[in-house]
């Protein structure tokens, strides 16, 4: 783990100075690619006057409650399909088309119906989010060994003790990788929304950076999209040692 974390702050450490290097000898404009250290500056005068902190809460509570409606909703719907093959070959096409349909393109057609409130911007984050932890469950169900269910049934187990000491458990991993997954498109579903049509968050502060030439502004932001795409993809992680244990 140490010479992992080593070696990301080396990579990152190297990154950096190749940045500062090419910026300053490439005879490149501010405003086209600003210097590190620009980028450093404008991150905190955003932090202290406030904007950057009020705009990171807009897009963190989009993103949490996208990602837990997706996350509900793919799970009911992926087990319930997961449970009935029938099923599945009738609604499988339609949510394959779903998924064939760009986010972006419909993501104006969301803010009509549901405003330009918050709502527009979890449901889009929502819908992102759905695809991968759908697949995940219904394979992560589907995966339980046969002979888990005889044992269960042999003891007369009820549904709901099959459920929560059999399928949860078994499905677990498959699950937790498509949270993975989901939990770092959630913050691509939030930005969607916000570009579309928004006064507050994250991709307003992209847009208004751009109208603006402030470059360093831009990669502030950006900088701080994948912050929290880290930090949601470690959360996950980090229920992945904490509920599976049981495979070390």
């Amino acid at each position: 783990m140490t010479k992992r974390l080593i070696s990301i702050l080396l990579s990152v450490v190297a990154f950096l100075i190749g940045w500062h290097i090419f910026t300053r000898y490439g005879d490149i404009p501010e405003f086209i690619l600003p210097s590190p250290f620009s980028v450093w500056n404008r991150f905190l005068q955003a932090v202290g006057d406030g904007s950057l902190p009020y705009h990171t809460g807009i897009t963190l509570l989009e993103i949490v409650l996208g990602l837990l409606a997706g996350v509900l909703f793919a799970t009911v719907v992926g087990y319930i399909l997961a449970k009935s093959r029938t099923l599945e070959r009738l609604l499988s096409p339609y949510i394959v088309a779903s998924q064939a349909i760009p986010v972006v393109a419909i993501a104006p057609l969301l803010v009509i119906w549901f405003k330009d409130g918050i709502l527009s911007k979890v449901t889009i984050c929502a819908l992102i989010v759905f695809f991968p932890v759908l697949v995940n469950t219904i394979v992560g169900v589907r995966a339980v060994p046969i002979a888990l269910y005889d044992l269960m049934n042999s003891l007369h187990a009820t549904r709901a003790q099959i459920l929560w000491k059999v399928e949860v458990p078994a499905s677990l991993p498959i699950f937790l990788g498509g949270l993975r997954i989901g939990a770092t498109l959630s913050v691509i579903g939030a930005i969607v929304g916000e570009l579309v049509s928004a006064e507050q968050g994250l991709g307003f502060l992209l847009q208004l950076g751009d109208f603006q030439y402030d470059t360093a502004m831009v990669f502030v932001a950006v900088f701080t999209l994948i912050a929290l795409a880290l930090m949601l993809y470690g959360i996950v992680t980090l229920l992945e040692k904490r509920f599976l244990k049981w495979q070390n």
